[in-house]
């Protein structure tokens, strides 16, 4: 292959070396000027420190912790990331200076689908405050944590335990049924229904999330190089959201008319046209409900369902564990009925094995980021305006200062006190914290209970090989899901 050079080649080049120049300049003004966090190594210019980010950063951000201290900084093109370590500081930066470390930075995504300022997870100020309240507000009446929400967990896990008995002592992937059955209770919420898991629409949405999921992580890139929205490489996320909004467009079509008591839609709908009518100011419209909804199917999916391959995986390999759980179950409700949710304070030790899946597994290490919208100050370091912040949730989940020294180990009794009872140490944030604490955490709490309370009661979970257990390895990415792994589920007597 031979390459001709033209003198708009050469332009080009030059541009690129002088901006590269002025960005280096940029960092070292910088830092000598308004004292950021501390860098684990100087940036390089224009890429900063992207070049040297491994595919996996959890044990570099813990490295750079150790050589940086709770607070340090990197350069992601010529943005600046705050990473926030420890949970004094943690809370101090995202609970009680909330105001100043809630906004999110505008992802192109969102430029390209007109879904700037919409919606809840990626919204920011007074209209993401406007959604989520609404949002919030729907969803109690739906039962989030009552009985009605837990009578839809229930009618869907009867469907997903069928389904996985017909896998009797055959080896299984439960990572697929369990996205499919997880994603069916959100289903149920939003628009008033459940699906066959094997219905085409059904199929293709939940297609269509696992390649968002996929493709983000990529399209994120663009946030610190804005110039390569212009390239083509982007467009299969675009593809990607744009059959999502399509599906959900004819969600929409189906239950905005229905009773606003049967389906959120309906509901959000109702409460436009009451605001509407009454001659409120609003932000409700229709791109925020399907901004909305996307969001809330997302993270009534994904997390949930991930959080529970992580239970399975730990159960193979602790079965004495697994054993306990059982015992417990069976002598507090049996095996003549299904548990339920009045169950919950009865299982502490089943409680206390969820909790400790989510610590130890920590699926979303790094939460969302958020954006300064002025210049502040955290610990004496200067955060400049437009600096994205992150808190390392790892760092707290996974801390043996507050856990003790066997935090890599999976133990459930760390969180039941000396009285039997379950502990609710304010360190444990696996939903994340401030005010944009997870919105499904209620929801994701009575999912988990009820589903494996339900598992273990049907199903003796071994590994395909005896004594055997598959490596418990990880996916990195938004989520932290387990790397691929069979197992056979034994129906009980």
């Amino acid at each position: 292959m031979k390459f001709h050079f033209k003198t708009m080649d050469f332009i080009t080049l030059g541009l690129i070396s002088f901006t590269s120049l002025l960005v280096y300049a940029y960092y070292r003004f910088l830092k000598k000027t308004l004292n950021v966090p501390p860098c684990p190594v100087r940036p390089w210019p224009v890429v900063g420190h992207l070049l040297i980010l491994k595919a996996d950063q959890r044990p570099q951000f813990k490295q750079w912790r150790e050589q940086c201290g709770d607070i340090f900084s990197i350069y992601l093109g010529s943005k600046l990331l705050v990473v926030i370590n420890d949970f004094d500081l943690i809370k101090e930066t995202f609970v009680k200076r909330a105001d100043d470390f809630s906004d999110r930075p505008v992802m192109f995504i969102d430029e390209i689908m007109g879904h700037r300022g919409k919606g809840i997870g990626m919204n920011s100020g007074h209209s993401w405050k406007e959604q989520r309240s609404v949002a919030l507000s729907i969803l109690r009446k739906f039962g989030f944590g009552k009985n009605v929400l837990a009578e839809r967990v229930q009618e869907e896990v009867s469907h997903y335990l069928d389904y996985l008995s017909n896998y009797d002592n055959k080896p299984v992937d439960i990572r697929k049924i369990t996205t499919e059955s997880t994603a069916n209770i959100i289903c149920s919420i939003l628009i008033g229904k459940r699906y066959e898991y094997n219905d085409p629409t059904f199929q293709k949405l939940i297609m269509e999330i696992e390649n968002f999921f996929s493709s983000n992580k990529q399209a994120a890139i663009i946030i610190f190089f804005p110039f390569l929205k212009y390239l083509p490489g982007h467009q299969k996320i675009v593809q990607t959201m744009n059959s999502i909004m399509e599906i959900l467009k004819q969600f929409l079509i189906l239950s905005k008319d229905k009773d606003p008591e049967d389906n959120f839609i309906a509901s959000y709908v109702s409460e436009k046209d009451s605001r509407i009518e009454n001659g409120e100011a609003t932000t409700m419209d229709e791109i925020n409900l399907l901004r909305s909804v996307f969001d809330l199917f997302v993270a009534g999916t994904e997390t949930t369902s991930t959080t529970i391959c992580w239970f399975v995986l730990y159960m193979l390999s602790y079965p004495q564990i697994q054993k306990k759980i059982f015992d417990e179950i069976n002598t507090h409700i049996g095996s003549g009925r299904v548990p339920s949710i009045q169950d919950r304070p009865k299982l502490v030790y089943l409680n206390a094995a969820i909790k400790e899946t989510q610590r130890l597994s920590s699926i979303v290490p790094q939460s969302v980021m958020r954006i300064c919208t002025n210049n502040l100050t955290i610990r004496n370091y200067t955060i400049p305006e437009g600096s994205l912040i992150v808190p390392n949730l790892d760092s707290v989940l996974l801390d043996k200062k507050i856990w003790g020294s066997d935090a890599d180990v999976f133990n459930p009794d760390r969180f039941i006190d000396t009285n039997g009872q379950l502990k609710k140490p304010e360190e444990f944030i696996p939903f994340g914290v401030g005010r944009r604490v997870c919105l499904g955490e209620s929801m994701a709490k009575t999912e988990l209970f009820l589903y494996l309370s339900s598992l273990i009661q049907r199903f003796h979970l071994l590994p395909v090989h005896p004594d055997q257990p598959p490596p418990m390895d990880y996916i990195y990415g938004l989520t932290m899901i387990p790397k691929p792994y069979q197992l056979r589920l034994i129906q009980r007597a």
